[in-house]
């Protein structure tokens, strides 16, 4: 079941960027608008899409270890996630930063140890 969950984020998120990439976000800006609003949905947008494929991961895979299924998960969405923000530099409505950069990381991180967390904990109740 989180397979589709992981694959309908995933689509959302390229959806997302898409849209922020050709300027086309719309009323979504708004998000955005607090002071911090613009790290707040970086962090959390990329740590759910995070959250959800470590969560698929551990489904399709129960037999290895969650740490290691998490991070090199993360290790993947960084990639793509450092590639989208250099990619940046060459649009003309966006602007590349490291701190976009640091804030998604973050939020990779922290929905990825919530994962295991989450995981874990519920099987020692079981």
């Amino acid at each position: 079941m989180m397979k589709y969950w992981a694959i309908f984020f995933s689509i959302f998120m390229i959806a997302i960027v898409a849209l922020a990439d050709t300027g086309h976000l719309g009323k979504l800006w708004l998000i955005y608008s607090f002071p911090g609003g613009h790290w707040v949905g970086h962090f959390v947008l990329f740590g759910l899409l995070s959250f959800v494929i470590d969560l698929s991961l551990f489904e399709e895979r129960p037999l290895m270890d969650r740490g290691k299924l998490a991070s090199m998960a993360g290790l993947v969405i960084a990639l793509f996630v450092g590639l989208e923000e250099f990619s940046q530099r060459f649009l003309p409505t966006r602007h590349s930063s490291p701190v976009d950069f640091v804030f998604s990381c973050l939020g990779i991180a922290f929905f990825s140890w919530l994962a295991v967390f989450l995981k874990t904990t519920s099987i020692r109740k079981q």
